[in-house]
């Protein structure tokens, strides 16, 4: 490279050499996907919440033992820690310093996702198939 060094080069320089990242795309298009996923499942879960409000447990659970019932909550709770932790990553990504902060707190995100869609997944399925689990 010719030129000045690389201390000497400004904030612009240094960044036309780098190119892109190569996964900004599919990271947009699956924030995109799980919003779009989260926009009929959140007005149906916000329906079904307000029709069981007035019931009580054994109604909530009679309406959880319906397969449909069942398989929209677990979407929906999929769906929502999918967008949750991509939410997540962007801002961890663009607001904190240090490649072992920022990597920690990366991968703690993950899993915590991955465990409360696992927990809320395994609660819905304990509840619509009391006999199996």
């Amino acid at each position: 490279m010719t030129g000045a060094p690389a201390g000497f080069r400004t904030p612009l320089s240094r960044a036309r050499g780098l190119g892109a990242a190569k996964h900004g795309v599919g990271h947009f298009i699956a924030d995109r996907v799980s919003g779009l996923a989260l926009i009929p499942l959140s007005i149906w879960a916000a329906y079904a919440g307000l029709k069981l409000a007035a019931g009580g447990y054994v109604l909530a659970v009679e309406w959880l033992a319906r397969p449909l019932n069942a398989v929209l909550l677990s979407l929906f709770v999929v769906a929502g820690f999918t967008h949750l932790r991509l939410a997540m990553q962007v801002v961890i990504e663009d607001y904190v310093e240090g490649f072992v902060s920022k990597s920690s707190l990366l991968i703690l995100n993950y899993l915590v996702c991955v465990l409360g869609a696992a927990l809320g997944v395994f609660a819905i399925l304990k509840v619509a198939l009391p006999g199996v689990l």
